[in-house]
């Protein structure tokens, strides 16, 4: 690229560790930044479960300068969106909004990030907000069964620990309990500023020197060793009309060489109403309105997972479904046709994503994190197109092993027997 053309994508260091990556697109009235941490809920003790989302919520609670409402007022002004997330493995707090009124959202990132006081009352008030999502997700059985699944399979691991932690662990955290986790874990080495959209990367990184050039210290990446899984069926028996499954097998990870032909398997199981699990449950037998697959991947692990929302009395064939076309996977792979529809709409699905600044933006930082550099959609394409049938049989027969699978439902059995793995 001359200088006159500089790549859309570029990426750049601030002296004390921040990386700044940015992707121009000229053609659109939005920009989205975000400000991510390599912080999330792998990296709490048990002790801290949950710390790093009520914290994510504290942030928005009031600054040196700024009241909560404010805060709020000020976005709201300028049609911004300002929110974050929390993952596994980050926290992300960011602002969408028109080019023209993208000093307002850097300013108001730069003041909750830097000085959000944390105050007592605001923690009070929050805590009863957090403990009202806890149990919302434990209302939403299609929801809360993943939870389930995760502690079970990955028996104490903190990538098995619910995001929001518990009711237990979010009663207990006070003022200093924050404070001492943002001094340990927001350093400089641990963040990234992203920005797409309407916007030039001299100007991002002209405003990230400025606003955060002087943070300091260094966090330490207590990541630990990947997760063991355990095999076997968890039963939690909770009074509700269906039985809520979700069944998994060992994964990979987020930067494993299969994780295209691991992308293909997961979507022609379960990934549209093409898909093999699909037609077969829903379409064929009407044993479930909700079907699909996933894959969970983490920096180091992860997970195939599948989910049935059913009757009682339909538990133990929708699982022996399950594990027969498994079965025929890892025997012959996909067909041809099948092979092509599902690369096909893989790269649909991607290209479509791509769309919106606050979708490049959130891909470009996530490249960041798990491969250090910028991960193009042509090179996506190219390995997709690339993999064969060979390679997803491998890696189904080497994923899909009975020893090393599990299930969790949750609901009323009714008495029907529970369904077995072998």
């Amino acid at each position: 690229m001359s200088a006159t053309n500089p790549p859309l994508v570029q990426r750049a260091q601030l002296a004390n560790g921040i990386r700044v990556v940015t992707e121009e697109m000229p053609g659109i009235p939005s920009v989205t930044v975000g400000l991510w941490v390599e912080n999330g809920s792998r990296h709490e003790r048990p002790e801290q479960a949950g710390i790093s989302h009520f914290l994510e919520h504290l942030f928005f609670k009031g600054t040196e300068r700024r009241s909560a409402a404010q805060i709020a007022e000020e976005a709201d002004a300028v049609g911004a969106v300002l929110n974050a997330f929390t993952g596994k493995e980050y926290t992300c707090y960011y602002a969408k909004v028109l080019r023209e009124h993208l000093p307002v959202v850097q300013e108001l990132l730069a003041d909750i990030f830097l000085h959000s006081r944390f105050d007592p009352e605001e923690i009070e008030r929050e805590r009863s907000v957090v403990l009202q999502e806890i149990s919302q997700v434990e209302d939403t059985p299609d929801d809360y069964v993943h939870d389930l699944f995760a502690l079970r399979y990955w028996p104490g691991h903190p990538l098995s620990f619910p995001v929001c932690g518990t009711a237990e662990t979010v009663s207990r955290f006070g003022q200093e309990d924050f404070l001492s986790f943002v001094r340990a874990r927001y350093r400089p080495n641990r963040m990234i500023i992203a920005a797409a959209g309407n916007v030039q990367h001299a100007e991002i990184m002209a405003w990230a020197e400025r606003a955060f050039g002087t943070l300091d210290g260094e966090a330490t990446n207590p990541n630990g060793e990947p997760p063991r899984p355990a095999q076997g069926v968890h039963y939690v028996e909770k009074q509700l009309e269906q039985v809520h499954l979700c069944l998994g097998t060992p994964g990979i990870p987020q930067t494993a060489a299969e994780r295209y032909a691991g992308y293909l398997l997961s979507t022609a199981l379960g990934g549209g109403m093409s898909s093999r699990l699909f037609q077969e449950i829903r379409e064929r037998r009407g044993r479930a309105y909700s079907v699909y697959s996933f894959l969970s991947s983490y920096s180091d692990a992860g997970y195939l997972g599948i989910y049935v929302g059913t009757s009682a009395e339909w538990v133990a064939e929708v699982v022996e479904i399950i594990l027969a076309e498994l079965r025929k996977l890892q025997r012959d792979g996909l067909q041809p046709n099948e092979l092509q529809r599902v690369k096909n709409q893989m790269k649909g699905n991607l290209l479509l994503g791509l769309e919106t600044s606050d979708n490049r933006m959130t891909r470009i930082a996530r490249n960041e994190i798990f491969f250090g550099r910028d991960v193009p959609a042509e090179e996506i394409s190219a390995r997709i197109d690339a993999t064969t049938n060979d390679e997803i049989i491998a890696l189904a027969k080497r994923l899909f092993d009975p020893s090393a699978m599990a299930v969790a439902l949750l609901g009323d059995m009714k008495g029907h027997p529970l369904p077995s793995l072998s």
